[in-house]
């Protein structure tokens, strides 16, 4: 009997393997990884299961990668793995939104009842959601593409029509608007939700390995590759891959993928045989891909196999009436993230920041959230003179954000450097790393890499 499915993320072989192990025998179904940047591919809305993970590991720990999942679903229990010198941290994670924590060692039948009790409320949540949303109330997607103006109803209509279809998509709009929010809602309303979804950012890809990152490679395909290598497709096998900002694909490897897209079938490098796979493409652009194909920058049987579905985002000079609400839900979810007291900024911020255009739309509108509940002001020309607002609460929640702030600051100076931060504020560097887990600062989100 199969009692629900399980991430488990730890960097010990030997622990993961037993763990993992015992979980199977329990009646689990575990995937198992010492990728935890790998996980939050792995995760969607409609993810029916949970995640086990180590609260210590070297490229991402347990509480940053729990934070990135609750950024997809705040609703997926995430289990933690202490030591006894982890458990103060992990009581702090709870507080977080962890949903438990256990402690090493443990037993099988600890972990299994701990497990048990984390899917059955992940089962209860998933059935909870399925009923507002029969019963006509607002769904998830109301939390994820927020605005009540005339152009995001009718987004969200479209979305709700389009998520449950088969067809690839195409989806357009400017910086910042939200274009991969709305591919991962279409995955999570199909059939796929429980399968992976795989983002790929064309414009990063390395021009030398574009192929092998790809479609993968056999043995010996090119110097230095001793060992088969799945590609990114085969990893997204049932669910959906995002081919974002896919007009910065190059010319040669775009033939490639329409061949793919067309036949469903890749071909990895050093292979002869054509393997199948079972995957829906979502393509985002920032520009109109409609130009890119006049000026000879974009395949048009491509664009056409693409364009069978589109769908717009709009900035939000297109929905100014829904920037306060926007606002005010970005400014929320800040100040949780933050530890800090929300705050309600005054009439007069609200009206200055309606009439800014925004031109990183949604996307910079958070940036100046996250500010602005750090206490810092919208350092911009929004700002209201004279205006200080922010201000009261708790003296240590008043503290911490400002050695947030601080530390933040030098980081995005130093472009996520640690050193010249830990020098410049006076602090060890075992200090400024126990400051960053308190205050759930992650540098990577500052690095200029």
């Amino acid at each position: 009997m199969n009692r629900g499915r399980i991430l488990l993320v730890d960097d010990d072989a030997d622990l993961r393997q037993s763990t993992a192990q015992a979980l199977d025998l329990a009646g689990f179904e575990v995937l198992d990884t010492d990728q935890p940047e790998d996980v939050p591919a792995l995760i969607s809305f409609g993810f029916n299961g949970i995640v086990v993970t180590d609260i210590r590991m070297p490229r991402l720990d347990g509480i940053s990668l729990m934070n990135q999942i609750h950024g997809i679903d705040r609703e997926v229990p995430v289990i933690l793995i202490t030591g006894h010198s982890d458990v103060q941290l992990a009581v702090r994670a709870m507080r977080e939104g962890a949903h438990d924590f256990i402690e090493k060692p443990f037993s099988a039948a600890q972990l299994a009842e701990t497990c048990a009790r984390a899917m059955d409320y992940r089962r209860l949540v998933l059935e909870n959601r399925v009923l507002r949303a029969s019963a006509g109330q607002a769904d998830d997607l109301e939390q994820r593409l927020v605005g009540r103006s005339n152009v995001m109803i009718d987004l969200r209509r479209r979305v709700r029509t389009i998520g449950p279809a088969e067809t690839d998509v195409l989806i357009t709009g400017d910086t910042g608007t939200g274009k991969e929010v709305v591919a991962r809602a279409l995955h999570d309303l199909s059939a796929r939700a429980a399968k992976p979804f795989i983002a790929i950012d064309c414009a990063a890809l390395p021009e030398a390995q574009i192929e092998s990152e790809l479609f993968g490679h056999e043995p010996g395909a090119f110097p230095g590759a001793m060992r088969q290598r799945y590609g990114r497709f085969e990893h997204a096998r049932g669910g959906t891959v995002l081919l974002d900002d896919i007009g910065s694909m190059p010319m040669g490897l775009q033939g490639k993928l329409l061949r793919v897209i067309q036949e469903r079938t890749i071909q990895p490098l050093g292979s002869n045989e054509a393997r199948p796979v079972d995957i829906r493409f979502i393509a985002t652009s920032r520009m109109p891909l409609e130009h890119e194909v006049t000026e000879g920058r974009f395949r048009a049987d491509l664009f056409y196999r693409l364009a069978v579905v589109s769908l717009n985002v709009p900035p939000l000079t297109a929905r100014r009436e829904d920037i306060p609400l926007l606002f005010a839900r970005l400014l929320a979810e800040a100040a949780g993230r933050n530890r800090v007291e929300p705050v309600t900024p005054p009439p007069s911020l609200v009206e200055a920041i309606m009439a800014r255009d925004w031109p990183g739309n949604v996307r910079e509108l958070r940036n100046a959230a996250e500010r602005c509940a750090l206490g810092l002001g919208l350092q911009g020309p929004v700002e209201p003179a004279g205006e200080t607002w922010g201000e009261g609460g708790r003296l240590s929640d008043r503290v911490a954000a400002f050695e947030k702030a601080e530390i933040v600051r030098a980081l995005m100076a130093s472009g996520g450097a640690l050193k010249p931060v830990y020098e410049a504020l006076g602090l060890s560097r075992k200090t400024l790393y126990e400051k960053m887990q308190k205050l759930g600062i992650d540098k990577s989100q500052y690095s200029d890499g």
